[in-house]
């Protein structure tokens, strides 16, 4: 974004009584927010919802003081900031219509044709919650995507560092400035999340990280994703509003089961139960409900001649070989292995180009 641009963008975003929807309408009206502040009064008057008062705002000198002083901090730390007319701006975040009007971010942050999954859950997390994280993020990593999530406690971090340890480029959204990290123990893996990621936040500096913040903030978490994940939640908690903005937005979204009894199962249950969230028993659900066509990926003409399967793989594919086309249930029974260990293997054979998928959940040999 120019530099003038991104001045004038800031004064908007200070003007009294202007926010990003208004903000919207007027770089709709005008084109961009250095005409915003070049146009005539009786112009923007004609905009719908903006009234007299919120023209007068806008003009204030305090507001190109502020932006002045933001600018700076983003250029003295080599922040980029994103403008909701840029083209680079993340595209499916575009399309909310309460979407941050400036996204900025640090680190190492490339979006181009990525595929990108949000997942949130609970700050109290169980080892089984933390596991079942690890082995999702671990299963999905041949399919390279971005892994988002918030930084906080839990299974957000948890998700953060397992996209770290298979080599994913990971998102945290903070609910504050970029001139601090919140909580203060996750300091120690910010220089790593920059290395291969980074952080976004729609907050200037000096931004604390209030509560009103981290329910804004989860609004870029389900927006910027394809699909929203929800490993653990309690039957109240910010990751069923996650999952609820999501559905909003009309992205997909899933959720983990655990034990009836779980207190921290309670809300992804609820998911399911109502609808509000697909079954996720492990990462070839995803790539199932999501058609990710694996098929398309570049392949040698002969793969199959030269298979190199591990050990879990080569019974699995020895039983579609020897029996054709089976459903997953019926090929777990086969092979005497649980569903969800069934589909992690069906997936990894996928992208070897070793087996296709079919509809009805069923897997041949190619």
């Amino acid at each position: 974004m120019r530099h003038t641009e991104l001045f004038y963008l800031l004064a908007l975003q200070k003007a009294e009584g202007i926010g990003d929807v208004s903000i919207k309408k007027l770089l709709a009206h005008c084109g961009s927010a250095e005409a915003v502040f070049q146009a005539k009064w009786p112009q923007l008057a004609k905009i719908d919802g903006i009234g007299t008062f919120r023209l007068r705002n806008i003009h204030q000198k305090s507001n190109l003081i502020q932006a002045e002083g933001e600018l700076s901090f983003i250029e003295k730390h080599g922040i980029r900031a994103y403008g909701f007319l840029d083209d680079d701006y993340p595209f499916r975040l575009k399309h909310c219509p309460d979407g941050p009007v400036i996204l900025f971010s640090s680190g190492n942050i490339g979006l181009a044709d990525r595929k990108i999954i949000s997942i949130v859950g609970t700050r109290q997390a169980t080892p089984h919650g933390i596991e079942a994280c690890r082995q999702i993020i671990a299963d999905l990593t041949p399919v390279n995507p971005i892994i988002v999530s918030g930084f906080a406690y839990g299974i957000d971090i948890a998700a953060h560092l397992a996209a770290l340890d298979n080599g994913l480029q990971t998102i945290g959204v903070l609910a504050h400035g970029l001139d601090q990290i919140y909580p203060k123990q996750h300091q120690k893996y910010a220089r790593q999340m920059e290395a291969n990621g980074g952080f976004f936040t729609e907050f200037w500096s000096n931004t604390a990280p209030n509560r009103e913040n981290f329910l804004r903030r989860n609004r870029i978490v389900a927006g910027v994703s394809e699909a929203t994940i929800v490993i653990e939640s309690a039957e109240k908690g910010g990751s069923l509003v996650t999952a609820n903005i999501a559905n909003d937005y009309n992205r997909d979204v899933f959720a983990v089961p655990g034990r009836v009894t779980d207190h921290f199962s309670r809300g992804c249950h609820n998911l399911i139960k109502s609808q509000k969230a697909m079954l996720l028993t492990g990462a070839a659900d995803l790539v199932y409900q999501l058609n990710w066509d694996l098929q398309q990926q570049p392949k040698p003409v002969q793969t199959q001649l030269f298979l190199a399967l591990d050990p879990d793989e080569q019974p699995v594919y020895d039983f579609l070989k020897a029996n054709g086309r089976q459903q997953l249930d019926h090929l777990a029974l086969g092979c005497g292995l649980p569903v969800s260990k069934t589909s992690s293997i069906l997936l990894g054979l996928e992208l070897k180009n070793a087996v296709r998928p079919l509809p009805g959940k069923s897997f041949e040999v190619i």
